[in-house]
């Protein structure tokens, strides 16, 4: 089969697969399995990246009442639906195929379980925020999986959640400079994707085995629930050699912030000193998690 060429010559420099991670099940929340795959021993952090996640959950279980301070939360469903509320009284329904782009800031305390009879699956990314940036106020940004802009191309399909790609823009604000792209290539086809010099970027496969990433030398043998790290470069060519089977996959890029890391679970900070403060507002109830002293959510 002749692979269809889509967008090509553009890159000068082609990054390549340094590393390969499959990211195995383990238990997460109440009741809810993830597959982790940046937040693991292997690969602590992925400057600005902090966790990626492929959560599968059905109810009674989910992520009860939790607290953020110091990042953002990127939640993409995949199937089914969750039920998003918080302290400030911002409440949601999420839906296969929509986006939350939550910017936890000073601090949000909230919880996220299922909406639907069956299993609820999704990503979750965690990116961190600057100094500058760590004690903003929370926002949302928020779109229907019917308003995420698409674009296609000879055999593929793009779905753009931050950052820009075959000609298709996100309307999506980020803090940190972050892509996130959600490609689906058709039996055969090709793509050429720019990615900007000295950030870091991965991979993660959904769907297919047929995938070739980086160099047509390689052989596709990177199955779902892999993790593939990039190395330098000013974009990522990718091939779908399979005769039958379409290749899903998102893309992520994120410019590095070069900053120091402090983490204590849901609180990732730059100091010791900024942690211990934080889990002194955090029990105290005070500087941006006031509304925790009687909140909590009507989730059962």
């Amino acid at each position: 089969m002749a692979l269809q060429r889509n967008n090509l010559g553009s890159i000068k420099e082609p990054r390549s697969v340094v590393k390969k991670f499959l990211a195995r099940p383990q238990h997460e929340g109440l009741g809810a399995v993830v597959r982790r795959s940046i937040g693991r021993f292997e690969l602590k952090y992925f400057d600005p990246f902090l966790v990626l996640d492929e959560f599968s959950v059905s109810a009674p279980g989910g992520f009860p009442d939790h607290p953020h301070r110091g990042f953002e939360t990127v939640t993409y469903m995949l199937q089914g639906a969750m039920i998003h509320e918080d302290f400030e009284g911002h409440k949601g329904r999420i839906e296969g195929g929509d986006l939350q782009w939550m910017t936890a800031g000073k601090g949000i305390v909230h919880s996220e379980m299922p909406s639907s009879i069956g299993t609820q699956r999704g990503l979750q990314l965690w990116i961190n925020l600057s100094s500058k940036h760590k004690m903003i106020e929370p926002r949302y940004q928020e779109i229907h999986n019917e308003n995420i802009v698409e674009a296609t191309r000879e055999g593929v399909k793009v779905r753009v959640i931050a950052g820009e790609a075959l000609g298709a823009k996100s309307s999506i604000d980020t803090k940190t400079p972050t892509m996130y792209l959600d490609f689906t290539l058709a039996p055969g086809s090709r793509i050429e994707q720019s990615i900007p010099m000295g950030w870091n970027a991965f991979v993660y496969v959904l769907e297919g085995d047929g995938g070739v990433f980086g160099s047509m030398k390689s052989m596709p043998t990177v199955t779902p629930h892999h993790l593939l790290l990039l190395g330098n470069g000013d974009g990522l060519e990718v091939w779908n050699k399979s005769s039958s089977k379409t290749l899903r996959f998102i893309l992520v890029g994120g410019q590095p912030l070069n900053e120091s890391v402090v983490q204590l679970g849901p609180f990732v900070m730059n100091t010791q000193e900024e942690i211990d403060q934080t889990i002194e507002d955090f029990e105290n109830c005070t500087n941006g998690f006031e509304r925790a002293r009687h909140w909590k959510s009507s989730q059962p």
